[in-house]
């Protein structure tokens, strides 16, 4: 029976942490959190995902956290405080939008 052990290095004697994760200034003003509450507001802070199914995902507030999205994200140009910029989603499917967004993004080059 071979070993690995030898072929394994080292682990590094310290430990390295990553660097928090901050928002960005301009989704912590007041103009944010008042688009925030008018998005989720109007979708009775309930998710506003469609499953495959076409039913819409059943998450919501207090159980769940909401995040106001922007439909158009705004790296793509929508509109920061835009309502009809807005939807309600819960983390699982904003982080679901992000990333197909961000592969979008990579693929346009």
């Amino acid at each position: 029976m071979k070993r690995i052990a030898p072929l394994i290095g080292q682990a590094p004697s310290g430990i390295v942490k990553a660097e928090p994760k901050t928002a960005d200034a301009e989704l912590q003003t007041p103009e944010h959190r008042k688009w925030r509450q008018i998005v989720c507001s109007r979708a009775n802070w309930r998710c506003q995902w469609e499953l495959a199914d076409g039913s819409r995902c059943p998450k919501r507030a207090p159980e769940h956290r909401m995040i106001a999205d922007h439909i158009i994200e705004r790296q793509d140009g929508g509109a920061l405080y835009d309502p009809a910029n807005g939807a309600c989603l819960c983390v699982e499917h904003n982080t679901i939008k992000g990333i197909q967004a961000r592969k979008a993004r990579a693929a346009e080059g």
